[in-house]
């Protein structure tokens, strides 16, 4: 950040008194200007013993599968969010259900949360960010080809915990994001 958004006064960064912080601060109107962590939302789609991928259309990982999700908008929920990306990126309908992973990425500025859900139908098709949706078993998820270590450390322990019991709430922090 260069002005202030504000008047645009050039900002100064320092620690505005009472704070803890470095903070994007403007000389002119004392507007403190905070940069918070971005909360991306989605789920797991199950329909049956299968999930739901998304091979993106956009970048980053252009051409890779994930999960749908994406960042959350200011006035809705965390269930909301993760009901409207399913619904932008596989034209998909679901019922949400527990949340089952946050992942903390702070080198990125990220938290993300991710919620198990049940497809209500099998009408889907690719939304404007995908270039496919399918459902996966297990085996047939293409492992190798998912974009972001993010989805695709909670999808193998999804498919662990289905097997040997009922999928169970975890919270995590991945100081590297690489693949």
């Amino acid at each position: 950040m260069k002005y202030c958004s504000n008047c645009g006064t050039l900002v100064d960064i320092r620690i505005p008194e009472g704070d803890t912080l470095p903070r994007h601060v403007c000389p002119t109107c004392n507007r403190i200007h905070y940069h918070n962590p971005k909360m991306v939302v989605g789920c797991i789609p199950k329909w049956e013993d299968k999930v739901l991928l998304c091979r993106r259309a956009i970048k980053p990982r252009c051409g890779l599968w994930t999960l749908p999700a994406g960042f959350m908008e200011n006035s809705e929920t965390l269930e909301q969010a993760a009901s409207r990306e399913t619904m932008e990126e596989a034209n998909a309908r679901v019922k949400i259900g527990n949340l089952y992973t946050i992942y903390n990425l702070p080198a990125i500025n990220q938290v993300y949360f991710l919620f198990l859900a049940e497809l209500l139908d099998l009408n889907f098709q690719p939304g404007i960010e995908s270039l496919e949706v399918k459902l996966f078993k297990e085996k047939e998820v293409p492992w190798d080809e998912i974009a972001f270590r993010v989805i695709g450390i909670p999808l193998k322990r999804y498919f662990k915990e289905c097997h040997t019991g009922e999928p169970s709430f975890y919270i995590d922090t991945l100081d590297n994001i690489d693949r």
